[in-house]
């Protein structure tokens, strides 16, 4: 064959790949109604009290009758709240039953207030620039409802048959009291009931800052339980011209000294040695060391130690509490009659509620009430299961070959606390993969890397074909 004619050959099967590239970042079918989904989605303002996530749980259930889900396996559940109007949705997939129990599949459908005076560009209009997809639940975690429905659409169309069945639930109040998802554990399980659950609200990959090379990938096996507790300091008061020792305000500040001092037991899991041992080979420097050590070795208090004045990484391997509300007195000239504190904490998996407001009591003193505000729950560490853990590598590794999957816990909760409270695993392995630099949920103008969204898309096709789908 002539030279002209092998270059010409050669070439054009380069474009025909490059084309072939194109087509699959966003130029396929289920990418447009992907990005059709999204998009409207995102316009649906679902924050605290405007009562609009009833409208996206609708809008979506019509989607997925419209997809060939049966209008009995499409279930909006309404659920009213102090005055609020939300609502879940949960949609099956219906297998043939020969995989066992199904898998839950979640995401939430609320997002935190935007305040559109201080966003550059309209929060609840999905807009596309420089690579980067801008608005209200880009990344928190609207972009996990779109991802879980084109993905079911995309299955249904081809006319996959899953082995067992698949549930997505999205839930209405991630963002607040998460009553949507006790309510649906307690009084509706039949509907959510699952052998593990599978959540877009955690995990997800790293990208390097600078060069936006693949990192690692972090497969959520746990979170730390979120609780409030108020601290409170009682006093008869009395005039402010005759002060005397006891004064509630200045007792109720030294109890918070001495909760700021309390050393709260060294912890691990399974996820947390596999998690140091990873960040121990990136990390620089005497925390890079305590860590390894750590890892090694979960009785080195040392490395502990050193770990725990890291802020990032205190709460790897501790229960922590701090303070963030004061309120005190009743008159400028007035002794107090009381002052309180409400004490945030974030506790390690498997230690109970309980045993956190007894340390606080502890710390604080006798003479300091401590009460805990709410209902908040604790559970424990998901199990590593070798099944998931591989499937997820697989299909890490398919799209990023080489990335690193790392057991991760989270500081932070999301509703797949609840669920691991009710007795059901939960593991986060969203597909996006985003630079830290790039976090803005919650935050002024939200994002998430066009690529990024394209290729969680495939991330979940190819876990829920590997997970729930027959061997060949």
């Amino acid at each position: 064959m002539k030279l002209k004619q092998t270059t010409a050959l050669m070439l054009g099967a380069c474009l025909a790949i490059a084309a072939t590239a194109a087509e699959k970042l966003g130029a396929r079918p289920s990418d447009i109604k992907a990005r059709e989904i999204f998009a409207k989605v995102i316009s649906i303002p679902t924050e605290l009290g405007r009562n609009k996530v009833p409208e996206m749980a609708e809008y979506l259930a019509q989607e997925f009758r419209a997809g060939g889900f049966p209008a009995e396996d499409v279930v909006v559940t309404p659920i009213r709240k102090s005055g609020d109007q939300t609502a879940t949705l949960t949609v099956r997939y219906r297998g043939d039953g020969t995989g066992g129990k199904p898998i839950l599949l979640m995401a939430h459908m609320d997002v935190v207030t935007a305040k559109r005076a201080d966003w550059q560009r309209d929060p609840y209009q999905l807009i596309e620039e420089n690579g980067y997809f801008y608005g209200r639940g880009t990344a928190d975690i609207k972009s996990g409802v779109t991802t879980l429905t084109s993905t079911f659409l995309r299955l249904k169309k081809e006319g996959f048959k899953p082995k067992r069945d698949l549930i997505i639930y999205f839930s209405g109040d991630e963002e607040t009291s998460q009553d949507t998802t006790v309510a649906m554990v307690r009084e509706h399980r039949n509907l959510v009931d699952a052998e593990f659950a599978l959540n877009s609200d955690g995990g997800g990959g790293t990208l390097d800052d600078n060069t936006g090379k693949p990192l690692y990938y972090l497969l959520q096996t746990a979170e730390k339980s979120y609780a409030d507790f108020a601290l409170t300091a009682h006093n008869p008061g009395g005039h402010s011209s005759q002060p005397r020792g006891d004064n509630a305000i200045y007792d109720l500040a030294a109890a918070l000294l001495r909760v700021r001092d309390y050393p709260f037991p060294v912890m691990s899991n399974e996820t947390t040695l596999a998690n140091l041992r990873a960040a121990a080979k990136t990390t620089p420097g005497e925390l890079g060391a305590a860590m390894a050590k750590f890892a090694a070795n979960p009785h080195d208090e040392a490395a502990a130690a050193i770990i725990a004045r890291s802020p990032a990484h205190v709460g790897w391997t501790r229960t922590t509490c701090v303070a963030t509300l004061l309120e005190g007195g009743h008159a400028l000239n007035a002794l107090p009659q009381s002052a309180a504190a409400n004490v945030n904490c974030r506790i390690f998996p498997g230690v109970k509620i309980e045993e956190v407001q007894a340390a606080l009591q502890k710390a604080a003193g006798d003479g300091i009430e401590v009460k805990v505000k709410g209902e908040p729950m604790s559970s424990d560490a998901s199990p590593l299961r070798a099944d998931l853990v591989a499937a997820v590598t697989r299909t890490v590794q398919k799209l990023r070959p080489g990335v690193e999957v790392v057991p991760n816990q989270a500081s932070g909760a999301t509703d797949g606390l609840v669920f691991r409270a009710a007795g059901i695993p939960t593991y986060g392995v969203d597909g996006m993969f985003m630079r830290p630099k790039d976090d803005f949920a919650h935050g002024l103008n939200e994002r998430v890397p066009v690529e990024g969204f394209y290729l969680a898309l495939d991330h979940w096709y190819y876990l829920l074909k590997d997970l729930a789908g027959k061997r060949r």
